[in-house]
């Protein structure tokens, strides 16, 4: 972490940033673009004592290298401009104009057991009454006229003090929607349907309620139809740690499911999303101001939603989740308008958040904005998993020489018409247990590796290793594998043709295509010299799949140990 000097040159605003929690810091991150590339700002951090979440707010300023004034120095000091993002925590120990910036989307909820009975987050009387000396909160920035409104019930002179200027958060969002394909390809989407979790923090909290609930998904939608991601409020990462809650989602983790960053990745992962699973944090907000797309709700009532705010409104009007199993019909009875419209009542100035606020506080410094903009910066790439399931409980059923192919990752459920495991990859108790062994190349060396298999020696070598498989293949390309038949001398080659429609490409995995011919084998006492042309059917997608004996070309190839 970075040291902080003494002196500043004459002439330089000292802006103090205040976060008491890892949420509260990436709120003020947000803002920070709006004074880039202006040399007359210091900008250091402080974390605000107090907090039962503020484990993680010193390792993220130590990420993106602030430097750090202690609480006690922060205190000492007369800053120009200190900003804060929640009015938790003694902020009137610290000395210069202060500023509120907007914390989450509306005033959604109320914590129990925390400050005024019913008093929504972030509108508590105990936190926005003028401090010990009488200081008000200099500005008090919101996201939409009826914030304010709610404030003036709660504190009429902070609401004097109120202006609305957007959300910065949702700003970046909404100028990073172009970027929805390649955040999908970072998330290793493709054609599937992005299912999103978001889960807020507290005893009323998806994952508090309902914790098997990424494994049920997980094993209820076919794997290459559906991809999950889970968002989780950063209070909740905090007070579990890392290790923690990826141990207790670990059957999810396994089975591909995306666990996003808690900061920035979990906007990207909401603009590439295609439906959503939400409880009632304000997250949901998010995702339905970036476009109107199915949504259901697992909240199930309780202390914490405030009735009438926008997360309110929207619960009310979207359908619920009842079992795992009913999900695919619970987001097709989704009706567009709940979310769009509950968005539009949590949020106004959309697209002028930066320069607004940038325009307030240049005023309240005395200063001249500088001549260039502030453009918001855009969202990065999120990260995808590192875990991808690699043996899969296979349901096939074959209707002449279509076979439709639905995979599950496998111990998640009952069993299926075969297991499919990749060799190299998954356990040898697995391995053991397949009907169908596959395994993929590795892209080449950049020298020939001094002992590597053929594709023909390795599958007659998996056979007579596993005597219980009944084919083994290697995938060679995406449109290319070498498969053998136990009891079949002569290797055959699957070849995998792309889906195409409206000009659009999409390949399947091969190994969900090795899985359908495996099936259609399976009904065949004699495998066919000449070239048959199967469907391989995944969700309502089609793929010609043509099955030939292999060339010694083909055979030949080499399998990278």
């Amino acid at each position: 972490m970075r040291a902080v000097a003494t002196r500043r040159a004459t002439g330089e605003k000292a802006v103090l940033l205040a976060a008491r929690s890892a949420v509260a810091l990436y709120r003020l991150l947000d803002t920070l673009h709006a004074f880039s590339g202006d040399e007359r700002f210091t900008r250091l951090f402080t974390l605000v004592p107090g907090s039962d979440f503020d484990v993680d707010t010193l390792s993220v300023i130590d990420a993106v290298k602030g430097r750090v004034l202690p609480w006690e120095e922060a205190c000492r000091r007369t800053h120009d401009l200190v900003l804060a993002a929640s009015p938790k925590g003694e902020l009137d120990l610290l000395h210069g104009a202060r500023v509120l910036l907007p914390h989450g989307a509306g005033f959604n909820k109320s914590i129990p057991g925390e400050g005024s009975a019913d008093s929504a987050s972030g509108l508590d009387p105990r936190y926005l009454l003028p401090d010990r000396d009488g200081t008000p909160v200099t500005l008090h920035t919101l996201a939409h006229p009826d914030q304010v409104a709610r404030l003036a019930a709660v504190d009429p002179e902070a609401a004097e003090r109120a202006k609305v200027v957007g959300d910065p958060t949702l700003e970046r969002m909404l100028a990073s929607l172009p970027l929805r394909d390649r955040y999908r390809a970072a998330l290793g989407t493709g054609p599937r349907t992005l299912l999103v979790l978001t889960s807020t923090w507290g005893p009323e909290a998806l994952l508090e309620r309902r914790p098997g609930l990424p494994a049920e998904l997980a094993d209820h939608l076919p794997y290459d139809e559906y991809q999950l991601a889970l968002i989780v409020h950063p209070n909740e990462r905090s007070r579990l740690g890392e290790y923690e809650l990826t141990e207790r989602l670990a059957p999810a983790l396994e089975a591909g499911m995306v666990l996003t960053g808690p900061y920035e990745d979990w906007a990207s992962v909401l603009i590439a999303a295609d439906a959503l699973i939400t409880d009632h944090g304000s997250t949901a907000l998010y995702y339905s101001a970036a476009g109107d797309r199915p949504a259901v709700s697992v909240h199930g009532g309780g202390r914490e939603l405030i009735p009438g705010s926008p997360m309110d409104t929207l619960l009310r009007r979207i359908p619920e989740l009842g079992p795992a199993s009913d999900v695919r019909e619970a987001l097709a009875a989704y009706q567009p308008g709940p979310g769009l419209a509950a968005a539009r009542a949590a949020f106004d100035r959309c697209g002028e958040a930066l320069e607004l606020l940038r325009t307030e506080v240049y005023a309240l410094l005395g200063l001249d904005p500088p001549p260039f903009g502030a453009p918001p910066r855009l969202l990065p790439s999120p990260a995808g998993t590192s875990r991808v399931p690699v043996a899969f409980d296979v349901d096939a059923e074959v209707s002449g020489t279509a076979i439709r192919i639905v995979r599950r990752p496998a111990g998640l459920g009952p069993p299926g018409h075969h297991l499919a495991v990749e060799h190299g990859a998954a356990c040898e108790q697995l391995s053991r247990s397949a009907g169908l062994l596959y395994r993929r190349t590795y892209p080449p060396a950049t020298a020939v590796p001094d002992a590597a298999w053929t594709a023909s020696g390795w599958t007659r070598q998996a056979l007579s290793e596993y005597p219980g498989c009944r084919s083994a293949a290697a995938v060679l390309s995406p449109g290319l594998c070498v498969l053998r038949i136990r009891g079949v001398d002569r290797a055959h080659a699957v070849l995998v043709e792309p889906w195409s429609v409206d000009g659009r490409v999409v390949r399947a995995d091969p190994a969900a295509a090795l899985s359908a011919v495996h099936a259609w084998l399976s009904g065949r006492r004699v495998v066919p010299e000449d070239p048959v042309r199967l469907t391989c059917r995944i969700g309502d997608r089609a793929f010609p799949v043509v099955l030939r004996p292999a060339t010694d070309e083909e055979t030949g190839r080499l399998v990278q140990p």
